[in-house]
């Protein structure tokens, strides 16, 4: 749970706050906290009222975005943080086409994280 730039926030198309998630997930406000301590979300201070906020993209409908958790693992185990993993998720990479986390919500999910495996190489 950290601030997050103007950079990263720029490559970011929408952002949802922790609540609004909660219902989405059918989930109390406390669990959707603990998934982002436990790190299968990633969840940024900002706005005015620097309230947590977690990338939309990372929510399918009722559900966390399929190999999103197991991907963070991947890059965080990389010595990825929190706004490296945002900046590599939510930039364009022609070769996919799109970005990682386009890719990850397109059931892509297997050659994103075949790619965050070998940034370790």
């Amino acid at each position: 749970m950290t601030e997050i730039d103007a950079k990263i926030d720029a490559l970011v198309p929408a952002w949802l706050y922790l609540p609004d998630i909660a219902e989405m997930l059918d989930l109390e406000v406390t669990k959707v906290r603990q998934l982002v301590k436990d790190g299968q979300l990633i969840a940024v201070r900002r706005g005015e009222n620097r309230s947590l906020q977690v990338p939309a993209p990372f929510i399918d409908g009722d559900k966390i975005v399929k190999g999103l958790p197991g991907l963070l693992t991947v890059l965080k185990d990389d010595g990825f943080s929190d706004e490296e993993m945002l900046e590599w998720l939510f930039t364009a990479d022609p070769t996919l086409p799109g970005t990682p986390a386009q890719a990850l919500s397109e059931n892509r999910g297997t050659e994103v994280k075949r790619r965050a495996q070998a940034l370790a190489l």
